[in-house]
């Protein structure tokens, strides 16, 4: 007689757009097409329908109707929105997640394998910036809140079977603040849509804009250089960003994905400022034959080969990065080594190395680190410190 199929469950942070991770996610469901998908929110006009023909179950957060921009006020709720999931039927659980998706509970025989893109940012990394950008009374209260999660986060990471990093630099934040041992996969980058072109005179930043990205820094630099610079995305910094920019700098908002690989490809160089855990759109500019200009910190690190794809800057300021865009020669790059190192990263990479992690754990079979049975609140049930 045949062995059944496992049931597979997908986890994702929230599904209200596509960014990043959102895309690696679309990955993963395209590997499991039968799997079922978990998320806290789920917004199918946000997320361009990408789910809209997959089994979607969210929390009772959705009554909320929250949405891209809304979605953060709900913060305190998430952890036990995530415990509150029903994963009972499932045998194995691959969630995907920035914040609290790994989370989850899965049944006591079932394997629960985490696909991280970052420790909570806000909690853990950035946890003092956050806090910095409050006044004190708003300080105290999000103070408390940050440190019950951090709280939360580390019995939630003692739960999961095995962890798998987007990049070294995500590794390393897993050993040090879950105390597990992660293994890297590098995320699926769409090589396939970016090809080469004749190059322009602007040089472009693509992001989401928020405080963490440091979009600042660039917005400045170009302004006081004097050379175009393209900034694409949108987010809650827009307007103070909006309100520093010179005139040649542009902002395009959200645009479609045969716009950006155009605005990519003919630009000079992508322009990073963030410490990005792995930074998939440096390697989509590297797809499109061009270089990147970045700050020398995190996944970027990883994915650039300074002086043949790119360089590197050493200080998070608009003067580091103006001087080393002034004695950078974008043109002097190669397009075809940016692309065929874009090429490290690419789908059938990540498929192959994801199966098999998935099983690793599945023959390793569930682990009995944790407790996985259902607490009665979320966030109270944080009753040791976190290491």
């Amino acid at each position: 007689m045949k062995p059944s199929e496992p049931r597979v469950a997908l986890v994702h942070d929230f599904l209200l757009d596509l960014r990043g991770a959102e895309r690696v996610f679309l990955v993963l469901c395209e590997m499991y097409p039968d799997a079922d998908i978990f998320t806290a929110v789920y917004d199918p006009v946000g997320t361009e329908k990408r789910f809209a023909h997959r089994n979607v179950h969210t929390s009772f957060l959705q009554r909320l109707r929250p949405n891209a921009t809304s979605f953060r006020r709900l913060l305190p709720l998430y952890p036990y929105a995530m415990e509150a999931l029903d994963l009972s039927a499932y045998d194995l659980v691959l969630s995907s997640s920035s914040a609290w998706a790994h989370g989850v509970l899965p049944s006591e025989d079932a394997v629960h394998v985490c696909y991280c893109h970052n420790p909570f940012r806000y909690a853990w990394n950035a946890r003092e910036a956050t806090l910095r950008a409050h006044g004190p009374v708003v300080r105290a209260g999000l103070g408390a809140v940050l440190q019950r999660w951090r709280q939360w986060d580390w019995i939630a990471a003692q739960r999961v079977d095995r962890y798998v990093a987007n990049s070294e630099t995500t590794r390393r934040r897993i050993a040090r603040y879950f105390t597990r041992d992660a293994e890297v996969v590098y995320p699926p980058v769409e090589i396939e849509r970016f090809t080469p072109a004749a190059v322009g005179d602007h040089y472009v930043v693509l992001s989401e804009l928020m405080p963490h990205k440091r979009i600042e820094l660039a917005v400045q630099a170009f302004t006081d250089l004097r050379r175009p610079l393209v900034v694409i995305g949108d987010g809650p910094d827009a307007r103070r960003l909006h309100r520093m920019a010179g005139p040649t700098v542009r902002f395009t908002g959200r645009v479609s994905d045969a716009e950006v690989a155009r605005q990519l490809a003919t630009s000079r160089a992508m322009v990073v400022t963030a410490t990005e855990e792995f930074g998939i759109a440096a390697v989509e500019a590297q797809a499109a034959g061009r270089p990147v200009v970045a700050l020398a910190e995190g996944g970027v690190t990883e994915s650039i080969l300074e002086g043949r794809t790119g360089v590197f800057y050493e200080e998070a300021t608009p003067e580091a990065l103006a001087e080393a865009v002034r004695a950078f020669d974008p043109l002097s790059v190669d397009p075809a080594d940016c692309v065929a190192n874009a090429q490290r990263f690419s789908r059938a990479a990540f498929e192959a190395e994801i199966r098999a992690n998935v099983a690793a754990a599945v023959a390793a079979g569930p682990s009995p680190r944790g407790d996985r049975r259902r607490p009665a609140r979320g966030l109270a049930l944080a009753g040791r410190r976190a290491a």
